[in-house]
């Protein structure tokens, strides 16, 4: 399960009928790789999408899959590939997520983490069923692109509701928080930038992405500012010495702060975002290191 310890900033879509593009994909820096069988698949492609993913996965490189919806003659057939597939599948991207039992049955049939996509106004109002119908779903995250259709909307201010909607479900049901939607204009570094920074402020971490252009961009807008880690570094440097002490679970601080359970959170938050930049980080000659 993704959780604090190690969260992913970027997940980097790659079509699962590219074995060239797939390659460069998994030494591209990214948090995760997801090998899509989906959108970024011809209807005539699916077999040879599904046989290449099969043999990358046998290769033993981690690495997730976004599968067809279930319930489809192509989701069926990719969730049966995976179901009986060895080899080195991290998790499961389950698009078009409305109904809590299909995911419930998904999860079951695969046994590895899932993670429920939701894009369409039925899935936005099941997102906390979805969040909390299996034990092994990891973490929840919108497709925009089909909700706004969905939704007969355009526009980033139509989708405020149902960003929000997302977020408290998946910090609800104890899930990460959810990964932001892909940013289509991968020409527009800086608007990525921007869009990823206001995300993030509004409870979003990391986001999906279709170009290894847009990894740098996604991963420096998700470092925690220097002073902020500096700051979380000193409190639980405090919480440390202060352990076994009456006045452990809350005191003011040097310089005046009241600090309690939930700041303390926010500091090991800021932490363990803070390791992952350092653990992912690429060398000198730009492979992870």
């Amino acid at each position: 399960m993704t959780g604090p310890e190690h969260p992913h900033r970027t997940w980097l879509y790659v079509p699962g009928d590219r074995p060239d593009r797939i390659g460069k994909a998994l030494d591209s820096g990214a948090d995760a790789v997801i090998l899509d069988l989906e959108d970024a698949v011809a209807p005539d492609a699916k077999d040879t999408a599904r046989r290449t993913v099969a043999r990358v996965l046998a290769e033993g490189r981690p690495a997730y899959v976004r599968t067809n919806a279930p319930g489809t003659p192509d989701g069926d057939a990719d969730i049966g590939l995976l179901a009986s597939t060895p080899g080195a599948l991290a998790g499961v991207r389950i698009p078009k997520c409305e109904d809590p039992g299909v995911l419930r049955r998904v999860a079951d049939a695969l046994g590895v983490p899932v993670f429920p996509v939701l894009e369409s106004a039925l899935g936005v109002e099941n997102a906390l069923a979805i969040a909390t119908a299996h034990p092994l779903v990891a973490g929840i995250s919108l497709g925009e692109a089909d909700l706004s259709a969905d939704l007969r909307v355009s526009g980033g201010d139509a989708l405020a509701w149902p960003r929000s909607r997302v977020v408290v479900a998946a910090r609800a049901a104890g899930l990460p928080s959810p990964p932001q939607s892909v940013w289509t204009a991968v020409r527009d570094l800086d608007g990525l930038r921007a869009d990823t920074a206001a995300g993030h402020r509004a409870g979003f971490f990391g986001r999906s992405v279709i170009h290894p252009a847009q990894i740098p961009v996604v991963h420096e807008a998700c470092a925690p500012d220097p002073a902020d880690v500096a700051w979380a570094r000193g409190l639980m440097d405090q919480l440390t010495e202060r352990a076994g002490t009456a006045g452990a679970a809350a005191w003011i601080d040097a310089a005046g702060r009241f600090v309690d359970k939930a700041v303390v959170e926010r500091a090991s938050w800021i932490l363990a975002v803070a390791a992952s930049a350092h653990r992912t980080a690429p060398d000198k000659e730009g492979s992870p290191s």
